[in-house]
């Protein structure tokens, strides 16, 4: 009974078990078959296909960052291992490193083998320095010499002196705007169908450097034919608008030129209550004769308004200084020429790295939205700067310099001076829009001492300030007043070392009854004006600068007026007026001809000076090389020849002029990119007509005073080094004035000259 109930009760059991037994085996093969699609992937992968990458890694890089490859790598996270787009990736890394001058820059791979078949990609970069660009080619130039593009470009080939400069370094922007220099070059000197069919930059591995081969078709070279106005507008005088043309029948064709003239043509228009007028150029070319003939078109254009401008990118400068530079608004009317004016007056402020105006269209036909896209970039200076000249001697500055203060657009310089015979400290702060305006307000403060004792037997000391209103009435002409409050000490030194005074001030073991006048005793006129002197003093800068460059003129003209008054209070009471005029011209490629003249002349009144004059001796004017090379510092004017040292007690002169031709040239025999350059000039000039006191206490002087030209001829050597612009000059003086000839059979009272001149610094 038990044996036969017993496996009736455990046969469901049993059924119940291998019932369980079997799910639980599906389970298992279910976890199995899952198991095979998720965990096991990269097993299976592993064998057949290779790990499966965790990550990838870029170590050692310091200069460019890591997110600027990402995009590039064929080697990715998740992904199989492939050793072909881990050597792609070695390949684009070191090419990208290429491209931003690190030629020599190496990358290492290697794979690192992590748990469950997974691997990281690292790739160790050692990036090493900035590659120098080793040459620098042109195909298709015919008109223009390499040689001359090479100086067009802010890039330069490398050299002996690549240690001291940085413009060799391999940098793509730099080479992009320097296309863009080339292309302005030719168009602004006649080549109207100039373009740039390609530039190629590749790394020479052996030669250690990046070769630039650039390739241009220069076309010819073209003048202007006839220049004409054709105002498609009632009520516009074709006559009137011709004043601000700038291009002439007859000159070389210049595309600069044409800009100018279209804006100033647009902006008179606009003046005249024509806001949606717009001038443009219209060229007829001539091939017969290489003339383009001008046309400029002044027409109504389609009324559309300005709805809003969007300022953008610009994370430090504020967004009214971006939008100053516009003379336009928001509800005004749109105009094209106006709109290319503002992005190039931002490009040329410097605050930026690059500035692009793009429109577009607003929320009716008749409005368009302007965007102002900026990069700001460091506008502030550290520099260390050095020098020698044989008038100061050497002489170090150190100075801190900041052109966009606070984000502002405003201007500020401090610096500090320290040399053998001056040194001193100034600071200098400007405001480019005053109250709002487009006008330019500054001071100036400054402490300086200065030894003459070279040339003249006394110090001076200048220690004052200077205020300043700057009124641009054109893009060429200016107009600065100025206001200044300086003191004035004097001394004449009187030791064992220089007894300039010991004839009224014995130096005891030193003087002598018989030797004071001898060992360089100072004049009564300069003695007379010893002490403490305030000026205060009123004045105007007329400016007008047509020149092609400031640093470095090849054309164009520079010219200076200087009006000033003392006598608001102080001790000084004169009028002076001084000018300043410099013309350019390139006669022949890189020869540049330079004609200067300047003059001035200062007029005392009241109570100036002491008995027999209206001036004091320091407010009048000393002159030597900057008149005319060959002569010393305060080499030239009138003397006090009662003195045993006349030639180095000059008193100075009320009337000065003089004239400069100079022709600068390279030099055949050396490489261009050496910087050196040579020149020859002739000099004439003259300053007289002395206008100080003559009497001192019942003793006087007498004043050697003539107004005889000098002249000189001479050569120079002028070097634009990566140590900064150096001058060397050695002139020979042609006629100058001899002096007196004394009973006793000596001369007083002639004109020193100096031979040999040298100016020089550098700034890093």
């Amino acid at each position: 009974m038990m044996s036969t109930t017993t496996p009736r009760r455990k046969k469901p059991a049993t059924t119940a078990v291998i019932a369980i037994s079997a799910l639980m085996a599906g389970i298992t093969a279910a976890e199995s078959a899952f198991a095979q699609q998720v965990a096991p992937r990269s097993r299976r992968a592993s064998a057949s296909q290779g790990p499966i990458v965790n990550r990838v890694v870029i170590e050692g890089n310091k200069k460019i960052e890591s997110a600027a490859f990402q995009d590039q790598l064929q080697a990715r996270a998740r992904a199989p291992y492939n050793q072909a787009a881990v050597d792609a990736d070695v390949s684009r890394i070191l090419e990208v490193y290429q491209q931003s001058g690190r030629g020599l820059a190496q990358v290492t791979p290697r794979v690192v083998d992590l748990p469950n078949g997974t691997v990281d990609v690292v790739y160790t970069v050692v990036e090493g320095d900035k590659t120098g660009v080793k040459e620098i080619r042109f195909v298709g130039n015919n008109q223009v010499s390499s040689s001359r593009l090479r100086g067009v470009m802010l890039t330069t080939e490398t050299n002996l002196l690549s240690f001291l400069k940085s413009t060799d370094v391999y940098d793509p922007a730099r080479i992009a705007n320097d296309l863009e220099l080339i292309r302005r070059y030719y168009l602004k000197n006649g080549y109207a169908d100039f373009r740039i069919i390609s530039s190629d930059v590749s790394f020479d591995a052996n030669g250690g450097g990046y070769v630039i081969t650039i390739a241009v078709e220069e076309g010819e070279q073209y003048r202007v034919g006839s220049v004409s106005v054709d105002p498609r507008l009632p009520g516009v005088d074709p006559e009137a608008l011709r004043r601000g043309i700038s291009t002439s029948e007859g000159s070389v064709y210049n595309a600069e030129a044409v800009e100018k003239s279209v804006q100033n043509l647009t902006a008179n228009v606009a003046r005249q209550g024509n806001p949606f007028a717009l001038a443009r150029p219209v060229g007829a070319r001539d091939p017969s004769t290489r003339t383009i003939n001008l046309t400029y078109v002044v027409e109504e254009a389609p009324r559309i308004y300005i709805e809003r401008i969007n300022v953008r990118g610009n994370s430090r400068t504020r967004d009214y200084v971006i939008r100053r530079e516009f003379e336009l608004g928001e509800g005004d009317a749109y105009n094209q020429v106006l709109i290319d004016r503002a992005e190039r007056r931002l490009n040329n402020l410097g605050y930026f790295k690059q500035v692009r105006v793009s429109n577009e269209p607003g929320s009716s036909a008749d409005r368009v939205v302007v965007n102002v896209d900026v990069e700001d970039q460091s506008t502030g200076a550290f520099s260390i700067s050095g020098g020698y000249s044989t008038a100061d001697g050497f002489i170090g500055e150190v100075s801190v310099t900041e052109t966009n203060f606070l984000g502002r657009g405003q201007f500020v310089r401090l610096a500090g001076q320290l040399g053998q015979r001056a040194h001193g400290v100034d600071f200098s702060f400007t405001e480019p829009y005053f109250l709002g305006y487009r006008m330019s307000a500054g001071i100036d403060l400054y402490s300086k001492f200065s030894d003459q004792t070279r040339y003249s037997r006394y110090e001076n000391r200048m220690t004052g300030g200077t205020l300043r209103l700057g009124l641009p009435f054109t893009e060429e002409f200016t107009i600065t007043a100025r206001y200044s409050l300086y003191q004035q000490e004097v001394t004449i030194p009187n030791d064992a070392d220089q007894p300039y005074n010991d004839c009224s001030f014995p130096i005891p073991g030193v003087t002598t009854p018989f030797n004071c006048e001898t060992n360089g005793e100072a004049s009564l006129a300069i003695k007379d004006a010893q002490g403490e002197t305030i000026t205060s003093l009123a004045g105007l800068t007329f400016n007008y600068n047509t020149l092609d460059s400031t640093r470095n003129p090849r054309n164009g003209f520079y010219g200076e007026v200087k009006t000033d008054f003392a006598g608001l209070g102080g001790d000084s009471h004169y009028f002076r007026v001084t000018a300043d005029a410099r013309y350019y011209r390139e006669f022949f490629e890189d020869v540049i001809g330079i004609a200067r003249v300047q003059g001035g002349h200062i007029m005392g009144f009241g109570d100036n000076g002491g008995e027999g004059g209206d001036l004091r001796i320091i407010d009048q004017f000393f002159m030597g090389p900057s008149l005319v090379r060959g002569f010393a510092p305060n080499g030239i004017g009138p003397r006090d020849i009662s003195t045993a040292d006349s030639k180095a007690n000059a008193l100075g002169g009320t009337t000065y002029f003089g004239g400069s031709l100079e022709v600068q040239f390279p030099i055949p025999v050396l490489p261009r990119e050496l910087g050196l350059r040579g020149a020859v000039f002739a000099d004439a000039g003259t300053l007289f007509g002395y206008d100080g006191p003559v009497t001192f206490d019942g003793e006087s002087i007498d004043v050697f005073d003539s107004s005889k030209l000098r002249s000189s001829v001479g050569a120079s050597i002028l070097w634009t080094s990566p140590l900064g612009p150096i001058r060397f000059d050695y002139a020979f003086a042609l006629t100058k004035e001899e002096g007196e000839l004394l009973e006793d059979g000596t001369r007083v009272g002639g004109d020193r000259t100096q031979a040999f001149r040298f100016t020089g610094g550098t700034r890093f």
